[in-house]
């Protein structure tokens, strides 16, 4: 199971949101890309990235902090929050970044995901964040009526292979991953999923890896100091 540390950016800080409430943010760090050469020290192959502005706002104002992060650790970089143009995909993949994350728009316009996977691949992923058994989009702010087995099923059907699956009631939370929600999506779907949200301890990387999980990202656990990240990356091995 590969692990992703995880940089949430907004105003080119890193920061955590507690379950997806821009009203409760902390600043963790003014200094994202020292943070990801902490990542790379660690041990770590690939970095999770999310524009939490472009997440609202469909656009990419951190893509510049994205860039250098990606040029000073050479890790893969998969980024999220507010691709929904095959423009804006192409402005990530043609400058370097490894794969992109496809959320709101995966949601609200099928076809548009069916087209990136055709003419990308492996590179795209669909980000897919469960409030209360339903899809969340545009940044968390809103509930759409689409349940998460349904999109999964869909996603499957246009040839997704990568899925990051974040449960928005454990996010920020540190009371541990939903190991019964990515149980019984591996279970049904043939899809590589990457556990987010709540992943708090050893136990739970254990856990997971048990599952044969593809991943899982770290987050408020490595900026709290809960999770040694080296330690985690081991134990995922």
């Amino acid at each position: 199971m590969l692990i992703y540390p995880a940089i949430d950016l907004y105003g080119g800080k890193a920061v955590r949101l507690y379950k997806g409430d821009y009203a409760q943010m902390t600043v963790y760090s003014d200094d994202p890309v020292s943070v990801a050469r902490d990542f790379a020290a660690k041990g770590a192959e690939w970095i999770h990235l999310v524009d939490l502005e472009g997440a609202k706002s469909g656009t990419t104002p951190n893509l510049d902090t994205i860039l250098a992060i990606k040029r000073a650790t050479g890790l893969k970089c998969q980024v999220g929050g507010g691709i929904r143009s095959m423009e804006t995909i192409e402005k990530y993949l043609s400058a370097g970044i490894d794969r992109v994350i496809l959320g709101t728009a995966a949601v609200t316009e099928p076809g548009f995901v069916e087209k990136a996977v055709f003419r990308w691949g492996g590179q795209i992923a669909v980000g897919m964040d469960i409030r209360d058994g339903f899809v969340a989009i545009k940044g968390w702010t809103e509930t759409s009526r689409e349940t998460a087995l349904d999109f999964c099923g869909k996603m499957e059907r246009v040839g997704v292979r990568t899925m990051i699956c974040t449960d928005i009631s454990r996010d920020g939370a540190m009371k541990g991953a939903n190991h019964i929600l990515y149980q019984e999506l591996s279970r049904r779907f043939g899809i590589h999923f990457i556990a987010s949200g709540g992943v708090s301890t050893l136990e739970d990387v254990q856990r997971l890896n048990a599952m044969h999980l593809h991943g899982a990202i770290i987050g408020k656990a490595y900026y709290t100091g809960a999770i040694d990240l080296e330690k985690a990356i081991e134990v995922a091995k």
